[in-house]
């Protein structure tokens, strides 16, 4: 009886062996020196034709150029496989043409120059215990690769138990995605690690990002799109955020010796909604999440858009770099001519433990005269500062960075009077922006409808500034409110609100009113 031997094409020898397409079997080194761009590619392919698949990279150090990602494609990483971003400027797609990109940074306006990307795809995954190492990636100039995963209008999308190391500009960049589900990601950065922009149905999960230069975990609405598209129906849950110093915390020494960003502000590395706006956020939900050597939680909308339907609950933060909690309003209005103020309305922050906070950057709720910040409420919060401020410091700011509550010394003897400056609205919207606060605990100006209770802050070097200063505010009300005040502080200083509510006791005045 003769034998016959049938050789069967690379492509279907790789499925029937292996089970999946190992990028291996398509002519991938692995060797940390090969380029090994073509050969992932033609694995992602062969499963592609095949009507899906998973590709699979072994151990091993995969260096490589702009990987095209395809409908029903998994990508796994096993164990000790590490896909490597060369830095190789021509192994990287070019930026595609945006015709708006003026409205949005470079970054937020292409996607195909990126390690790995993905348009207009839909049920794709990126899984396995593997990492993406980003070290060719730039952080965010025009030339070669600067974003670990970039996709746009896909919709079906799992990204699950991978680390990354130095993503570039963006860890992931993830513009007009629908059904999106991040778990058990480890993501350590230079700069942003998630960006969220103009997604639905967002599920993010049991995930640590660290990231001192830049944001850590951040939802965005620009325009790169070419079209105003909200980000909505987002959960983010269990996570951790922080600015240790890059690399530390995948690798456990969680150092902290970098003490700025580049925008000269202390680390980074938080949650923020905005600061790109454009079509706004709605019915997000926050909750469980741990802050450390980061700034505070901020949410921001400045260039149009709506902030609606926000609920934030279980925050804990220890040395924090800005404000703790800072709610924005202003008019940047990077957009097509005519792009309106944004609003916020209907925002809930509720169980928040804070310590070892700067100083100089109360809480703040902050929008703009004729643009107030709506309808919101903080309840069970406990914010500790370091302290060892006067408004004698206030004082001695220059003027331009004075805040508009600033007090002047009038021959040592008060009450001081307030001291009017610019609203600043145009600026890029930082704590910083506003200079030393007159106040150590909350600042909030312009705004309506807003219900604290069970608020305490304290410090623990003396401070002798007022624990709350209230400014062009109508219907504001505190409920179980402590606040540590040093021997002749006012608790409360306010100017210009209607409506204020103390404990249930209405002080209805808009004249300026200290109470002690």
């Amino acid at each position: 009886m003769r034998t016959v031997l049938v050789l069967l094409p690379l492509v279907m020898s790789a499925k029937l062996i292996a089970g999946d397409f190992e990028v291996k079997s398509f002519g991938a080194k692995a060797d940390g020196r090969t380029l090994d761009t073509a050969a992932i590619n033609r694995a992602i392919e062969a499963a592609s034709a095949a009507g899906g698949g998973t590709v699979r990279f072994a151990a091993g150090t995969y260096l490589s150029g702009s990987i095209h990602l395809r409908s029903n494609i998994t990508l796994h990483l096993d164990a000790g496989a590490v896909l490597e971003a060369t830095s190789d400027a021509a192994a990287y797609d070019a930026p595609e043409p945006n015709a708006f990109d003026k409205f949005q940074d470079f970054g937020h306006s292409h996607w195909h120059n990126s390690l790995i990307w993905g348009e207009g795809l839909e049920n794709i995954s990126i899984t396995g215990s593997g990492r993406i190492y980003g070290k060719g990636l730039s952080r965010g100039a025009p030339g070669g690769g600067n974003k670990a995963i970039a996709l746009k209008l896909c919709r079906n999308v799992t990204l699950r138990d991978f680390s990354i190391l130095s993503g570039g500009h963006f860890g992931l960049l993830a513009t007009g995605v629908d059904n999106l589900t991040v778990d058990n990601l480890r993501i350590d950065t230079n700069r942003d690690g998630l960006d969220i922009d103009s997604c639905r149905n967002v599920r993010i999960s049991n995930t640590s990002v660290n990231s001192p230069n830049d944001d850590a975990i951040v939802l965005k609405s620009s325009y790169g799109l070419g079209f105003a598209r909200a980000t909505e129906q987002v959960t983010i849950v269990n996570c951790l955020v922080s600015g240790y110093d890059i690399g530390t915390m995948l690798d456990g020494t969680y150092k902290k010796e970098l003490k700025q960003a580049p925008d000269r502000d202390g680390p980074t590395g938080r949650l923020k909604l905005g600061t790109e706006s454009n079509g706004g956020f709605r019915n997000i939900t926050i909750s469980n999440i741990v802050f450390d050597h980061s700034r505070g939680f901020a949410i921001e909308t400045v260039d149009g858009g709506p902030i609606e339907d926000i609920s934030v609950s279980n925050l804990t933060m220890r040395d924090v770099s800005n404000s703790p909690i800072f709610i924005r309003i202003g008019s940047r209005l990077r957009g097509p001519a005519g792009t309106p103020v944004g609003t916020v309305r209907r925002v809930s922050i509720d169980n928040v433990v804070v310590s070892d906070a700067d100083p100089r950057y109360a809480s703040i709720i902050a929008g703009l005269p004729g643009h107030p910040v709506e309808d919101v409420r903080l309840s069970n919060i406990h914010i500790l500062y370091r302290g060892g401020l006067t408004l004698e410091d206030v004082a001695k700011q220059p003027a331009n960075l004075v805040n508009s509550f600033f007090f002047r010394e009038t021959g040592g003897v008060p009450p001081r009077e307030p001291f009017a400056t610019p609203e600043r609205e145009k600026e890029y919207p930082e704590p910083s922006m506003f200079g030393l606060l007159p106040a150590y605990g909350l600042f909030v100006r312009h705004a309506r409808g807003v219900s604290i209770s069970g608020l305490e802050v304290g410090y623990v070097k003396e401070d002798k500034r007022p624990a709350f200063v209230i400014e062009d505010v109508q219907n504001i009300e505190f409920d179980r409110v402590k606040a540590r005040m040093a021997e002749g502080a006012s608790t409360f200083v306010l100017l210009n609100v209607s409506g204020f509510r103390l404990d249930e006791k209405k002080v209805d005045r808009a004249a300026r009113t200290e109470i002690r």
